[in-house]
């Protein structure tokens, strides 16, 4: 998953910053980070695992500590 996608998942899906680091358990600015283009040396790239978790909340898996939106 790209910076882009992972951004637009996160638009999808209707969170804030704040919020997507809380359902994937990093801070704000580690979401920050993986929306930067890679070009940026403060990027991090979206890992497999995270990848695989925005995949299937855009599938529509909720889990009990959604944030109420």
């Amino acid at each position: 998953m790209t910076h882009t996608e992972f951004k637009q998942a996160r638009h999808l899906l209707g969170l804030t910053q704040s919020q997507m680091g809380q359902m994937l358990s990093v801070s704000p600015q580690h979401i920050r980070r993986m929306e930067t283009s890679p070009t940026n040396k403060s990027a991090r790239q979206v890992n497999g695992t995270t990848a695989r978790l925005v995949t299937a909340y855009l599938d529509g898996y909720r889990p009990t500590d959604w944030p109420q939106i």
